[in-house]
């Protein structure tokens, strides 16, 4: 099922590579709904749950040791279901915005493209996990791999799992998620994130001016 608006609330996920930026635009969004006074929340996969976030830390320490890649991907949704239970629903039938830092299409893109599992063979999982659930917009902020990996080096000295991986399995991520949206266009909202920072920002201001007024207008 797709979510079905009550008053104005939207569901919109970032998705992109490490690196690539995307939880700046979160935050630049954030502000843009606080201007407009528009009830919101954020949240961020994995995690955004206490036992999300300590399914976060197995998925995501370097000192975790080896996860199989179906454990990887079932954790992953385990971590989306109670995100979906404790968060995201009960934030839509409030009729407030949900800006969600990675979703669904992270997982089809780093195990299902990244980890060569295969789309069609998680999407069912990812989909029962979610009860179907899909954003009404998904911002995808692209960015080349090594300016990403440049970018993740200068912010931190200590990199988690997935940003330890190499550089081929960050560009088949990368092409995973061009696919995906190219897939789905009405969904997605692809974003240059190689650009200079306030310009990727003035294209976020002006999809949102857009979304908002759509919201508004709905009522």
């Amino acid at each position: 099922m797709n979510p079905g608006p009550l008053d104005m609330a939207r569901f919109i996920s970032f998705e992109g590579i490490d690196g690539c930026g995307k939880s700046t635009l979160l935050e630049e969004a954030g502000r843009l709904l606080q201007e407009r006074g528009v009830s919101y929340v954020t949240t961020r996969e994995p995690g955004g749950t206490p036992l999300g976030e300590r399914i976060r830390k197995m998925l995501l320490s370097p000192s975790a040791g080896h996860i199989s890649l179906v454990t990887e991907v079932l954790l992953y949704a385990a971590s989306r279901a109670q995100l979906l239970d404790e968060v995201i629903l009960p934030a839509l039938k409030r009729g407030d915005w949900v800006l969600s830092d990675r979703y669904l299409d992270a997982t089809l893109a780093y195990q299902g493209y990244g980890r060569c599992l295969g789309v069609h063979t998680i999407r069912p999982v990812l989909q029962w996990a979610t009860q179907g659930l899909l954003p009404h917009k998904t911002i995808l902020v692209d960015c080349p791999v090594p300016l990403a990996i440049s970018r993740i080096h200068s912010r931190s000295e200590t990199l988690d799992r997935m940003e330890q991986e190499n550089g081929a399995f960050h560009e088949r991520v990368r092409q995973g998620y061009l696919e995906l949206a190219a897939a789905e266009p009405g969904r997605f909202v692809l974003i240059d994130g190689s650009r200079p920072l306030e310009e990727v920002l003035k294209v976020l201001r002006e999809v949102f001016s857009r979304w908002l007024e759509t919201a508004f207008h709905s009522l």
